[in-house]
């Protein structure tokens, strides 16, 4: 649809209650990241589930932050964020840039983890299970939120168990014996992994 024309119809569409939308995304499994930027307006992280790849070439992601953040003036000045994918040790991480603290710390308290420097600037989680070093370059606004999609400079890839946000709990991936259909012998992911490892 075009611009036009979707906004027309967007507009007459009933909105879905917030219970019942709340509800339904609370089923669907997200990665816990940490979004943060440093710069003239100072150091800011926060806690997002909502962060996704957007394209290859070049290399890019989005992330949606709450326009009530008090990063968002700094990600638009500085232009430039990092994006912490976060493991299941950072739990307590994830709680502490989300505004809900454990005792003894502050909200948005750094002195909850070990950080490491981008080379924008920007802070990351030290033993993140992977991090991305964005340069901001375009700002959408949404409803209640920002997305910003960030074109990627570098990355760092150190491996562990990634930490899942699902019916408002914190989780751990699972993994599982792929299906099986008689009718289609080789599929799968199992012997995928197989013919890439043959070649």
């Amino acid at each position: 649809m075009s611009g036009p024309e979707s906004d027309s119809q967007s507009a007459t569409v009933a909105p879905v209650p917030k219970a019942r939308f709340r509800a339904a995304m609370g089923a669907a499994a997200t990665g816990v990241t940490l979004v943060a930027t440093d710069g003239p307006l100072g150091r800011f992280a926060q806690t997002v589930s909502a962060m996704c790849s957007v394209s290859e070439e070049p290399p890019s992601l989005l992330v949606c932050v709450n326009q009530r953040s008090p990063m968002n003036e700094a990600i638009q000045t500085h232009g430039s964020f990092a994006v912490s994918v976060l493991g299941k040790q950072h739990d307590h991480v994830a709680d502490t840039f989300a505004g809900r603290p454990w005792p003894g710390k502050q909200k948005w308290d750094f002195t909850c983890g070990e950080w490491a420097r981008t080379a924008s600037g920007a802070p990351r989680i030290a033993d993140a299970v992977a991090s991305f070093d964005c340069v901001l370059h375009t700002v959408l606004t949404v409803g209640t939120h920002h997305i910003y999609v960030g074109v990627i400079r570098d990355v760092t890839v150190a491996g562990g168990t990634p930490l899942v946000y699902s019916d408002r709990r914190y989780a751990q991936p699972e993994t599982f014996p792929p299906s099986t259909f008689p009718a289609f012998p080789g599929s799968g992911p199992v012997h995928r992994d197989e013919q890439r490892m043959a070649r």
